[in-house]
């Protein structure tokens, strides 16, 4: 199956518009994605605001507005992300918080197993591979959005976030773009199990654990002894 991966690529609208909706324009909200695109891919997601891609697509901010809630929710319709922060972040953080490290897994496992979903994400991933100015795009995204968020909430360094972060990232590219077994097989219920411990990074009688404290914890869940072997190295250095 061939994915159609969103343009990133910048541009320029044609001169001569004028703001408002356009007579006859058959998908304003196509347009407007189209645009945000553009000015996303020019400006990066922090840069990039609400007026300035009402204007490349030449329509009334009032209108951008009409069809999208935020600039995260339109950057996740224009780049056809299956992760909206803005229902993800609650539902991650709703419950007890020493369960936070599963709730994470259990969503980012369950949202990339319906291909559907997941195959937007990695074509994307594959694009930033070897496209500078969608690298910068998706780390504002990811990091402002969604890991900032969710660090602030909790109270967790932004660098223990993001080291959580990291190993879900991996796992996701280890399980469907280099498929090794048996992980790229195994349900999303027993990769769970095997990856909450070390992505519990906000344990409150952890928090003033080492940093590296992820790696270790996902090595003792794997080879108890590697675990061990770790830390001692770890307190050598």
């Amino acid at each position: 199956m061939t994915t159609e991966v969103p343009e990133v690529s910048g541009g320029r609208r044609r001169p001569g518009r004028r703001p408002g909706r356009r007579p006859g324009a058959a998908d304003t909200r196509g347009e407007i994605l189209a645009a945000a695109r553009r000015v996303f891919a020019e400006k990066g997601f922090d840069k990039a605001t609400i007026r300035g891609i009402a204007r490349e697509a030449g329509v009334d901010p009032a209108l951008v507005h009409h069809y999208f809630d935020s600039k995260e929710g339109m950057f996740v319709a224009a780049m056809r992300l299956p992760l909206d922060p803005s229902s993800a972040i609650p539902l991650i953080l709703s419950g007890p918080r020493e369960e936070v490290g599963e709730r994470l897994v259990r969503f980012i496992l369950t949202m990339t197993a319906d291909p559907a979903a997941r195959e937007p994400l990695l074509g994307l991933v594959r694009t930033a591979m070897v496209n500078e100015q969608a690298v910068g795009m998706i780390r504002e995204f990811f990091t402002t959005a969604v890991l900032g968020r969710v660090a602030e909430a909790l109270d967790v360094p932004p660098l223990r976030m993001e080291a959580a972060f990291a190993q879900l990232f991996g796992v996701v590219m280890t399980r469907y773009i280099l498929r090794f077994e048996p992980l790229a097989s195994a349900t999303s219920r027993r990769s769970s199990r095997c990856l909450a411990p070390p992505c519990s990074v906000t344990w409150p009688d952890r928090l003033r654990a080492p940093l590296s404290y992820p790696f270790i914890e996902l090595c003792s869940s794997i080879v108890p002894s590697a675990g061990d072997a770790v830390t001692s190295a770890t307190r050598r250095a």
